[in-house]
């Protein structure tokens, strides 16, 4: 067990398994072939129960059933965590390994098909579906749920994280999952936020987020297990306090997340390689991140976000495009920003439009939601 440089007791936390399972893929290999294609996940679909309208969205064409017994999301979970389970059995046995859970609506589409029950009050409850996927695994620890709008992903990676750092686990298995459901579309439409096409994150032409449905799962380690594995070295969060769904106008706040990440990280500005961006492709949005990224003084950095691929995929998204970060410094690539032709934000970023091979030492992945809530987390080398 290797400790953090000048800081005694306190280990270096590695990711040494992940899985991406979304439309355009089950595993990470196969997603991450998938975005060297330019492969979007995104599609237009008619006749849904969910929306009288057509929708652009990232949705599984089959069900992701493992057991009838679960639903949907939690097989999402269920699948994505299975595909990593061979090799790590022993972890996720383990007493000193933690179960953590991203989600930020989990089966809350139950509310549409069942009667309104105590019954079914907790079997909506996230914890219950948390235990739920604990059990199925045989994990030795009740389970620690993260719902925080759209930054629950990073923000359950920075909670095992620290988890680890303060010694009371060696491993934490954390995964997130959400569905798409008339719930969620009809919020979303409610605020006019949707593209009718493939959205297009920081274009001038940007016209909303398209929604996805996938899942996410990484392992956190103390003990290094391949000589790649990619660090967690430090994050942070902020709020707003501007808005319940609209995001600061400055930028600020997502970018003191960013600085204190750098710090907790231990570097500058000028050391991140990378930054994938939570790039949603509302006009809002993108422009706070682009000024708090220039708050940050990261505006050389490549910047790309994956939204035109996955769709935005709630509380998976931050663990979904993490696991694209930390494969972009294992093999030195960094994907387009699908959709982005002329800038549509008023202070410059570096947007990333093809395939380039560049070494990557350091990748930042930031995120923002509902509630003003913003996050950073600094992955490395």
């Amino acid at each position: 067990m290797q400790t953090i440089p000048g800081i005694a007791n306190v280990p270096e936390v590695y990711i040494v398994g992940d899985n991406i399972l979304s439309p355009i893929g089950k595993t990470t290999a196969e997603n991450l072939e998938a975005l060297k294609n330019g492969l979007s996940g995104v599609k237009q679909h008619t006749g849904l129960a969910m929306s009288p309208s057509p929708i652009a969205a990232a949705l599984f064409d089959d069900e992701v059933d493992i057991d009838k017994n679960y639903t949907k999301f939690e097989n999402l979970l269920l699948s994505s965590i299975g595909d990593i389970m061979e090799g790590n059995e022993l972890i996720i046995k383990s007493k000193k390994t933690l179960l953590l859970i991203s989600t930020t609506k989990g089966n809350i589409n139950l509310l549409e098909t069942e009667p309104h029950t105590e019954a079914l009050n907790t079997r909506i409850a996230l914890h219950t579906s948390a235990q739920l996927v604990a059990n199925y695994f045989g994990f030795k620890n009740a389970p620690v749920v993260v719902s925080n709008a759209c930054i629950s992903g990073v923000l359950a990676i920075l909670t095992g994280m620290r988890l680890l750092q303060s010694g009371q686990y060696e491993n934490a298995v954390v995964a997130g999952a959400d569905v798409v459901s008339k719930f969620v579309l009809s919020g979303f439409q409610s605020f006019q936020a949707l593209s009718p096409e493939i959205c297009r994150p920081f274009d001038k032409d940007r016209a909303g987020l398209n929604l996805g449905e996938g899942a996410g799962t990484i392992i956190l380690s103390v003990h290094k297990k391949h000589p790649d594995d990619v660090k967690v070295l430090g994050g942070a969060i902020s709020n707003d306090a501007n808005h319940i769904s609209g995001p600061s106008r400055t930028g600020e706040e997502l970018g003191f997340a960013i600085k204190k990440a750098l710090l907790d990280a231990g570097m500058t500005g000028h050391d991140i390689d990378y930054i994938s961006a939570h790039g949603t492709a509302t006009p809002y949005n993108d422009e706070m991140e682009a000024n708090a990224i220039n708050f940050a003084g990261l505006q050389h950095a490549p910047v790309n976000s994956l939204k035109a691929c996955f769709g935005h995929t709630l509380g998976a998204a931050g663990l979904i495009e993490a696991i694209v970060a930390i494969h972009a410094i294992k093999e030195g690539i960094i994907f387009p920003s699908l959709g982005y032709a002329k800038n549509g934000v008023t202070k410059p970023i570096n947007i990333n439009t093809t395939l380039i091979k560049k070494t990557v030492k350091h990748a930042l992945k930031t995120a923002s939601g509902f509630g003003g809530c913003n996050a950073a987390i600094v992955f490395s080398k």
